[in-house]
């Protein structure tokens, strides 16, 4: 198939996969929608990084409704009011970080990327072998 907006000429097979891959993750842990969709989409999918914000912003929202609502639904665990202040502040990142991302060159977003992901992975090694003095304790990194 020819992707216009992204330039690929590819086969449907890898996009559905890794859709699959991705919503799979994000139904049974929560992470997914972003964290690997974006780098698969500029790794292994090849698309620019312009794009590939935009496309997976699109494709999370309705991966989000619906792996929200059979979690609503089946297990009871949503808590409303911290969703809605997480809302109130994603929203208000999100516009932020719209701005600058149009500002930005794209290989200043893929260095971004790559830090976080970075960060996020020490972060959680860390984590794995200190156990912190209370469980319900919120502490900075």
């Amino acid at each position: 198939m020819r992707f216009h907006r992204s330039k690929l000429y590819i086969s449907a097979l890898p996009p559905l996969v890794l859709g699959v891959f991705v919503g799979f993750l994000a139904a049974i842990m929560g992470v997914g929608g972003g964290f690997i969709m974006v780098p698969a989409m500029l790794y292994i999918l090849g698309m620019s990084a312009n794009v590939v914000v935009g496309t997976s912003l699109f494709q999370i929202l309705f991966v989000t409704m619906s792996s929200t609502m059979v979690h609503s639904l089946t297990t009871r665990a949503v808590d409303i009011v911290l969703a809605i202040f997480l809302l109130i502040g994603s929203v208000t990142g999100a516009q932020i970080g719209a701005r600058l991302a149009q500002r930005m060159r794209p290989d200043y977003l893929r260095f971004l990327l790559a830090a976080i992901v970075l960060i996020v992975a020490l972060r959680m090694a860390v984590g794995l072998g200190w156990q912190p003095d209370e469980i319900y304790t919120v502490q900075f990194l």
